[in-house]
């Protein structure tokens, strides 16, 4: 899959309602896989809520109706300094499970956190998420499993002039292809519009001329 086929953009404080969106339309298992507990509704909105965009990152990946199909979160350990670890987590709809998004989101977060200076990329997940793992396990991360749950380390190799110019050119083309979705959802409504407006004369000189 082409780095840039799936436009990933970053998030910000204005998107907690779409980040909401996203986590209420996960069902009780994926919850469940993706916070280690099935976290009802309430609880999801305090994660939202809690969210500090000034520290961690948000990724989102939407589909052309702009509905965010998956979702990651790199929270940043603050260590006041250089960052030396971040951990992962991710969430996709079922809908739009089988393609990859989970894999392209955590190339997006490795290459974040290595501008960063993250030195250790974390994945704390159930031993039952195999997809988490996978995608762990494919990054050449070391896996240490105790029961139920799984820890994954991710060592981060040292950011370069390629890893921060190639963050930036697939930041800019996320942005440029959200914004051309939006614009055809515009177009999109003011067409529909115009055709109701026509209908509507339409069956108004049809009454008159009776």
């Amino acid at each position: 899959m082409s780095s840039f086929s799936v436009p990933i953009r970053s998030l910000g404080p204005r998107h907690r309602g779409r980040i909401e969106w996203h986590l209420l339309a996960l069902d009780s298992q994926d919850r469940y896989l993706r916070f280690g507990y099935p976290a009802n509704d309430d609880q999801i909105r305090r994660y939202v809520a809690r969210l500090n965009f000034s520290r961690d990152d948000i990724f989102g990946i939407y589909n052309r109706n702009l509905e965010m199909i998956a979702m990651a979160h790199l929270a940043v350990a603050d260590g006041g300094g250089a960052p030396s670890g971040a951990e992962f987590g991710v969430s996709v709809l079922k809908k739009a499970r089988g393609r990859g998004y989970g894999a392209r989101l955590f190339e997006r977060a490795v290459v974040h956190a290595r501008n960063l200076g993250v030195e250790t990329l974390f994945i704390h997940a159930l031993t039952e998420n195999t997809a988490m793992l996978k995608i762990a396990r494919n990054a050449g991360a070391t896996l240490e499993r105790a029961g139920s749950e799984t820890d994954a380390y991710l060592r981060m190799p040292p950011a370069t002039l390629d890893s921060h110019v190639s963050e930036m050119v697939e930041e800019r083309f996320a942005r440029t292809n959200y914004g051309l979705k939006l614009q055809a959802r515009h177009l999109l409504r003011f067409l529909l519009g115009m055709q109701e407006i026509r209908q509507g004369v339409r069956e108004a000189r049809h009454k008159s001329a009776q």
